[in-house]
């Protein structure tokens, strides 16, 4: 064979061979906005996917929805779930082992931001905030860190630790709501006075126009809840209606416009955290009509707020993340109806046999100096003092409340440090989140749908799915759309944006990125 003809052959065959697809790096979005819905449980999505037309529809039919999400840690509150959105922490890393806990230093208890060192700037309260109690950086803190572009870091929400814990250390600014004045509020942490915007938007009283407002719900009975008129109950009943979302977006916007988010030649952050779900999913359950309506709603808050970003950023630049602190427990008296498992146990069943036990023990005394949630704090020095046996007056505690009915396991210090206790995934969630020097000394965990407390309504902190299985959904530049069933973690959301921005993973991320949703990315 003539060498020209074989120069031919070889041409030919080069031609029939698949074409090699470059390794491009997708697009960097010019926004992340990272946005939880409180309280929002992920079956949300599906229960009332035929009503949603706006953004929650334009996630899940253009975003990566990872339907098998769940919460590692417990329990499963506000605080923990924002400090480990954006950080990927569980709470043995960050620090953040509750909305509150008792501080030993201190010897009073504290809150998950509470500063004593900032002051708030408006509003009624002179209390500051801050994220120095979280012990970790965040994606936000790591994008600052890399030096590149100048990126602005804002958090935006309801409550402070819901816009404080996500945006990090180093955030431009972190803005909440006052539910006694209806202002937006911030912390001399971030600067020395509100900027001269929010002031404005604050001046202009945006929360009035919801004043004598009707909450219509229910689609067979149109239902109604009533806004009291312009005055001192106003704020705090917009809080926990429909109508707080709004006030939420409409400052959202407003912030994008006056920070020029995404319109500067950066990769900026906006945390965006949606309060007004939980206060109401509180008040009457995942099953009721305004849980229904005030999720349909969401979806049509969020829309808005999307057509405006297509308007000033483009959603093709604009990286959105969709998740969700914890989910909620069925209202008790609901579950009876239902034949259903399930009930309230007192406080009082809980802590007054371990005192008395202790008292019969080791003699009178104040054993126990604070409590948070069904976890007890005791008398360091006392036990000093009275040279007992720590491990000898833990086990007395937690053999006086072993036997009570619907108390499930309990777990003391010492089984919690040693990781002495039966390896589950119950049991893992609960040893991921014991801090040694934040946690109480013992974890009383009651049986599924059984909550604490009397009185009415609901409440989430269990490790069980109603409260762990979270929405979580991806969408925008670098992410391929679908849905994904494989079992993982609220932690793997910081773990993958920080590959998608190309920055280091936050200093006490355990999750692992989210691979098969990058496009231009194999494992």
């Amino acid at each position: 064979m003539s060498y020209p003809r074989v120069l031919a052959l070889f041409a030919l065959a080069t031609c029939l061979l698949p074409a090699q697809q470059p390794n491009r790096t997708p697009a960097k979005p010019k926004l992340v906005l990272m946005i939880a819905v409180d309280q929002f449980r992920a079956d949300y999505l599906s229960r009332f996917r035929t009503e949603y037309k706006g953004g929650l529809d334009r996630l899940l039919r253009n975003g990566a929805n990872y339907v098998n999400a769940h919460l590692e840690h417990y329990p499963t509150v506000t605080a923990i779930g924002h400090s480990t959105m954006m950080s990927g922490a569980t709470p043995n890393w960050s620090g953040i082992v509750g909305n509150d806990w008792y501080d030993r230093e201190s010897g009073k208890s504290v809150t998950s931001v509470s500063d004593d060192n900032t002051k708030q700037l408006g509003g009624s309260d002179t209390k500051g905030s801050s994220p120095r109690r979280l012990l970790v950086s965040t994606v936000g803190d790591e994008m600052k860190r890399s030096h590149r572009d100048e990126p602005k870091v804002v958090g935006i929400s309801m409550k402070d630790r819901s816009s404080i814990l996500p945006s990090g250390h180093m955030a431009d600014a972190a803005y909440w709501y006052d539910t006694k004045t209806g202002d937006f509020v911030s912390s001399t942490y971030y600067f020395p006075e509100l900027p001269a915007w929010v002031q404005g938007f604050n001046q202009r009283r945006p929360v009035d126009r919801f004043a004598g407002a009707n909450w219509i719900y229910g689609k067979a009975t149109n239902e109604v809840t009533k806004m009291p008129e312009a005055g001192a109950l106003l704020p705090a009943a917009v809080y926990s209606s429909p109508f707080g979302n709004e006030l939420l977006e409409q400052f959202a916007e407003e912030a994008i416009r006056q920070e020029k988010l995404g319109q500067r030649g950066a990769t900026d952050l906006l945390t965006l955290s949606f309060s007004s779900n939980d206060a109401i999913g509180h008040d009457v359950g995942p099953d009721s009509p305004q849980v229904h309506d005030v999720s349909v709603r969401t979806d049509a808050i969020l829309g808005k707020l999307f057509q405006y970003l297509d308007q000033t950023v483009g959603m093709q630049n604009v990286l959105v993340v969709l998740t969700a602190d914890h989910g909620v427990s069925p209202i008790p008296e609901v579950l009876t109806k239902d034949k259903m498992p399930g009930g309230r146990l007192a406080n009082n069943l809980i802590f007054e046999p371990m005192e008395k036990a202790l008292d019969a023990r080791f003699g009178p005394g104040k054993w126990i100096v604070s409590t948070a949630g069904t976890s007890p704090y005791f008398n360091w020095p006392l036990i000093r003092e009275k040279k007992i046996d720590p491990r000898e007056l833990e086990r007395v505690a937690a053999n006086s409340i072993a036997e009570v009915p619907h108390v499930l396991r309990v777990f003391t210090r010492q089984q919690m440090l040693n990781g002495e206790a039966a390896d589950d995934k119950i049991t893992r969630r609960l040893l991921r989140s014991f801090n040694a020097r934040r946690s109480g000394d013992l974890e009383i965990l009651l049986d599924p749908y059984w909550i604490r407390g009397g009185g009415k309504g609901t409440t989430h902190g269990t490790p069980y799915s109603y409260d762990t299985h979270i929405p979580l959904i991806f969408m925008g530049p670098g992410i391929k759309p679908g849905r994904y069933v494989r079992s993982v973690a609220m932690n793997d959301l910081a773990a993958s944006l920080a590959i998608l921005l190309n920055v280091e993973t936050p200093s006490g991320c355990v999750g692992e990125p989210l691979f098969e949703m990058m496009a231009g990315t194999s494992n």
